[in-house]
């Protein structure tokens, strides 16, 4: 299994990737350190006092993880703002890209991959229930949606052909988005949008013999 995660923020040429070594995993492998990481993803530079505020966490335990993240290359310090005191940090600009396999015969990476998987898969769901829980109007709410097909059987290959395809269509409107620039006055006004692709095989149950 591969897990992106991209640089929600990044401006219209898109990030470099780097894949994830079984360092920078342990690095990021911790619930509040994800939790900052994605805080400066989605909406953007702040401090550590803003960050503790936020999260409801002391500000130097903030300043602990976020000197680890910069250590490890997650984040960086925006330089030109804030002061001696108060230092501001944003995401580095690059996709982190995890492959569960390059850690399956590394015992020492066992933990910190279980931590970091669950958190991901939390962060994801959090975002959705959290949409479910605003208050959007009509259009919004329809144009957003979930949906589950359970009708497919793919081959391995068939399955990673079908993620790329997404991913590329996913890559197309961004592009679009991006060339058309600040919607007019008169347009309804753009959001930031979460698009989530989860695709993966599921065990069929064995046969059961006719009663």
């Amino acid at each position: 299994m591969a897990t992106d995660d991209p640089d929600d923020g990044a401006p219209a040429s898109a990030p470099p990737t780097r894949r994830m070594d079984a360092r920078s995993l342990r690095g990021i492998a911790h619930p509040l350190r994800m939790r900052i990481l994605e805080l400066l993803r989605l909406d953007g530079p702040d401090t550590a006092t803003g960050l503790g505020r936020r999260l409801g966490e002391n500000t130097g335990t903030v300043s602990w993880h976020l000197r680890h993240l910069a250590d490890h290359g997650f984040i960086e310090e925006e330089a030109g703002r804030g002061t001696r005191r108060e230092r501001w940090w944003r995401a580095a600009r690059v996709s982190h890209r995890l492959d569960t396999t390059d850690f399956r015969d590394d015992p020492d990476s066992r933990g910190a991959l279980s931590v970091y998987v669950h958190e991901i898969v939390q962060q994801h769901f959090h975002r959705v229930a959290g949409y479910l829980a605003e208050d959007w109007d009509a259009r919004w709410r329809d144009a957003g949606t979930i949906t589950q097909v359970h009708d497919l059987r793919l081959t391995p290959d068939q399955l990673a052909d079908l993620n790329a395809e997404l991913l590329s269509v996913v890559d197309r409107h961004r592009e679009a988005a991006q060339d058309r620039g600040p919607a007019p006055q008169s347009a309804p006004a753009a959001q930031p949008v979460i698009v989530q692709l989860q695709s993966f095989p599921r065990k069929e149950r064995p046969e059961r013999p006719e009663e």
